[in-house]
């Protein structure tokens, strides 16, 4: 019997391992136990997804909570080190970017257990990102590195790892998405918003998301996207699911001048909503005109939508979405995000165009790696 334990913690994280926990219930001979860190506690953030994405119920729920960097980490591995010691597994699964990953990695390769990280590779060059810092330091002491794009395959080859290490195998992001499509179409929720036009279709509407604190913690930063959007939103609506953390800053710096009223979404403005759960969101991004998001996820998802999307940073760590799929590296500037926006509301929508592998079928290929690793036998 096989003994593996993935531990997840933020939304995208979610998103990630449900395709790896379906795959693996197709194995009698794999024991499987699902960790929550509980880094993301908000039942907003965290407990409609597990719901939305089919996903059971942690087997454990380290309830973490919030705090700086090092108190989050800290708790997450003293919370962990028990689970591991009393469990077993002969392989840990982390995923993405987040103080749940490197939180699990430490603790698990501290106790000469193997670690797989999903989603290896990307590298953005900014070591003020915290999720930079978290990507580097997993796959510098990860077993098994399973890479969704090309880039992410050189990223680490010029760092020194050895290429029997690296999996290029695609995007669990993109399995969610494709699993998940047709039962988000159906969501009543597009209907709920009020964007229906005469019974002949949906109006044109934007879909905005912030959470990075580079742009939601400094009150110039995040004044001149709200400003730049807030001219976007002249033309078409702009729907806005508000991170908790983003909407505290925009009462805090006095911005809620920007958010439309209630109720005013099928003409202009920026329309302030509610963290939405996978199903919902999915809706709403796979029926927009444009994208305006600091996610890194979103890049990727929009790519597979064919939604022309505006990267509100100064840098990717997700090139293929830039060079394969629908995203622009736009940055702050106010002027830039307007112009860059007026123009993809000028011209026709793109066709959707996926990075290689980016197929539905990562978890499958990286659930048959583990299960090769942990038998000893060679997988390419």
């Amino acid at each position: 019997m096989m003994r593996l334990l993935s531990v997840v913690g933020a939304r995208p994280n979610f998103m990630k391992i449900a395709p790896i926990v379906e795959e693996l219930t197709k194995f009698s001979d794999i024991e499987h136990c699902l960790v929550h860190s509980g880094q993301h506690y908000d039942e907003l953030l965290s407990g409609n997804f597990f719901t939305d994405l089919g996903l059971p119920k942690p087997d454990v729920n380290l309830h973490a909570g919030s705090g700086s960097h090092a108190v989050q980490t800290a708790e997450i591995m003293t919370g962990l080190e028990p689970v591991l010691l009393d469990y077993k597994p002969q392989m840990v699964l982390v995923v993405g970017d987040v103080n749940s990953t490197i939180a699990a990695a430490l603790t698990a390769v501290k106790l000469g257990i193997g670690v797989a990280h999903i989603e290896a590779g990307l590298r953005s060059f900014d070591m003020t990102m915290p999720e930079e810092i978290n990507r580097k330091l997993t796959d510098t002491i990860a077993s098994l590195l399973f890479v969704t794009e090309q880039s992410g395959v050189e990223n680490l080859k010029h760092e020194g790892v050895p290429s029997e290490k690296i999996f290029l195998v695609g995007n669990v992001m993109i399995d969610s998405l494709l699993r998940h499509r047709e039962l988000a179409a159906q969501s009543p929720f597009l209907n709920q918003l009020g964007i229906l036009q005469n019974g002949n279709g949906r109006r044109p509407y934007g879909v905005l998301t912030l959470h990075r604190p580079s742009n939601v913690d400094d009150p110039k930063t995040l004044q001149g996207i709200l400003s730049a959007v807030n001219t976007v939103a002249a033309e078409v609506p702009i729907f806005f699911p508000i991170h908790p953390r983003t909407r505290k800053n925009i009462e805090k710096f006095g911005f809620m001048r920007y958010l439309a009223p209630a109720g005013i979404g099928t003409s202009a403005g920026i329309v302030a909503l509610d963290p939405l759960g996978y199903l919902d969101f999915l809706s709403l991004n796979n029926s927009a005109r444009i994208v305006l998001t600091d996610s890194g996820g979103i890049q990727e998802e929009t790519t597979v939508l064919g939604v022309p999307c505006l990267t509100l940073r100064e840098n990717t760590e997700r090139p293929a979405t830039v060079t394969h799929g629908t995203n622009q590296i736009v940055g702050v500037n106010p002027e830039r995000i307007v112009a860059a926006a007026q123009a993809i509301l000028q011209q026709p929508i793109p066709q959707p165009r996926r990075p290689p592998l980016w197929d539905g079928k990562a978890a499958s290929r990286i659930v048959a790696i583990i299960r090769g690793h942990l038998r000893g036998q060679h997988v390419q």
